[in-house]
Protein backbone atom coordinates (compact mmCIF):
# COMPACT_ATOMS: atom_id res chain seq x y z
CA UNK A 1 0.00 0.00 0.00
CA UNK A 2 1.45 3.35 -0.89
CA UNK A 3 0.98 6.70 1.14
CA UNK A 4 -1.23 7.66 -1.58
CA UNK A 5 -3.79 4.80 -1.06
CA UNK A 6 -3.80 5.37 2.46
CA UNK A 7 -4.65 8.76 2.20
CA UNK A 8 -7.19 8.10 -0.65
CA UNK A 9 -8.73 5.88 2.09
CA UNK A 10 -8.84 8.57 5.00
CA UNK A 11 -9.96 11.14 3.01
CA UNK A 12 -12.94 8.75 1.42
CA UNK A 13 -13.67 7.29 4.69
CA UNK A 14 -13.95 11.04 6.17
CA UNK A 15 -16.64 11.81 3.37
CA UNK A 16 -18.72 8.72 3.93
CA UNK A 17 -18.39 9.36 7.46
CA UNK A 18 -19.33 13.23 7.24
CA UNK A 19 -21.87 13.31 4.84
CA UNK A 20 -24.68 11.59 6.66
CA UNK A 21 -24.52 14.15 9.67
CA UNK A 22 -24.29 17.31 7.93
CA UNK A 23 -26.68 16.64 5.05
CA UNK A 24 -29.86 16.03 7.99
CA UNK A 25 -28.38 19.09 9.24
CA UNK A 26 -28.44 21.05 6.50
CA UNK A 27 -31.63 20.11 4.83
CA UNK A 28 -33.59 21.11 8.09
CA UNK A 29 -32.23 24.10 8.82
CA UNK A 30 -34.88 25.58 6.27
CA UNK A 31 -37.18 23.42 7.43
CA UNK A 32 -39.77 23.35 10.03
CA UNK A 33 -39.49 19.86 11.94
CA UNK A 34 -42.79 18.28 12.47
CA UNK A 35 -43.81 17.73 16.17
CA UNK A 36 -44.35 14.08 15.62
CA UNK A 37 -40.79 13.58 13.88
CA UNK A 38 -39.63 15.94 16.97
CA UNK A 39 -41.42 13.68 19.81
CA UNK A 40 -39.93 10.70 17.94
CA UNK A 41 -36.61 11.79 18.12
CA UNK A 42 -36.44 11.80 21.42
CA UNK A 43 -36.39 8.14 21.76
CA UNK A 44 -33.68 7.25 19.22
CA UNK A 45 -30.95 8.21 21.81
CA UNK A 46 -32.49 5.64 24.23
CA UNK A 47 -33.29 3.14 22.12
CA UNK A 48 -29.19 3.22 20.61
CA UNK A 49 -27.79 3.48 24.14
CA UNK A 50 -29.84 0.32 25.00
CA UNK A 51 -29.38 -1.81 21.97
CA UNK A 52 -25.48 -1.37 22.73
CA UNK A 53 -25.89 -2.00 26.07
CA UNK A 54 -28.20 -5.26 25.70
CA UNK A 55 -25.37 -7.27 24.26
CA UNK A 56 -22.91 -6.09 27.01
CA UNK A 57 -25.45 -7.16 29.67
CA UNK A 58 -27.30 -10.05 28.81
CA UNK A 59 -24.80 -11.64 25.98
CA UNK A 60 -21.60 -13.82 27.80
CA UNK A 61 -19.64 -16.35 25.73
CA UNK A 62 -21.55 -16.07 22.81
CA UNK A 63 -24.37 -17.22 24.39
CA UNK A 64 -27.85 -15.87 26.46
CA UNK A 65 -26.58 -15.31 30.77
CA UNK A 66 -29.35 -14.46 33.03
CA UNK A 67 -28.50 -16.61 35.71
CA UNK A 68 -25.90 -15.54 38.17
CA UNK A 69 -25.13 -12.20 35.91
CA UNK A 70 -23.62 -9.54 38.16
CA UNK A 71 -24.23 -7.21 35.27
CA UNK A 72 -27.43 -7.62 35.74
CA UNK A 73 -27.61 -6.79 39.12
CA UNK A 74 -25.74 -3.36 37.90
CA UNK A 75 -28.15 -2.45 35.44
CA UNK A 76 -30.57 -2.59 38.08
CA UNK A 77 -28.97 -0.60 40.07
CA UNK A 78 -27.94 2.14 37.18
CA UNK A 79 -31.16 2.80 36.09
CA UNK A 80 -32.60 3.67 39.64
CA UNK A 81 -30.12 5.80 40.17
CA UNK A 82 -30.39 7.81 36.27
CA UNK A 83 -34.20 7.76 36.99
CA UNK A 84 -33.61 9.43 40.24
CA UNK A 85 -31.29 11.30 39.93
CA UNK A 86 -31.02 12.29 35.60
CA UNK A 87 -27.01 12.71 36.15
CA UNK A 88 -25.12 10.81 33.74
CA UNK A 89 -22.11 11.12 35.85
CA UNK A 90 -23.59 9.32 39.30
CA UNK A 91 -25.05 6.82 36.84
CA UNK A 92 -21.49 5.83 34.74
CA UNK A 93 -19.89 6.00 38.48
CA UNK A 94 -22.20 4.03 39.72
CA UNK A 95 -22.08 1.26 37.22
CA UNK A 96 -18.67 0.83 37.39
CA UNK A 97 -18.46 1.12 41.33
CA UNK A 98 -21.50 -1.60 41.01
CA UNK A 99 -19.91 -4.12 38.63
CA UNK A 100 -16.42 -3.94 40.71
CA UNK A 101 -17.96 -4.35 44.23
CA UNK A 102 -20.09 -7.20 42.97
CA UNK A 103 -17.15 -8.52 41.07
CA UNK A 104 -15.47 -9.30 43.70
CA UNK A 105 -18.09 -11.41 45.82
Amino acid sequence: MTEWYLLLLVLGLFVVAYIPRVFPMLYFTHRKVPAWFSEWMKYVPVALFAALAFKDVFITHEHLDIAWNIKIAAMILVVGVAYKTRSMALSVITGLASVFLLSML
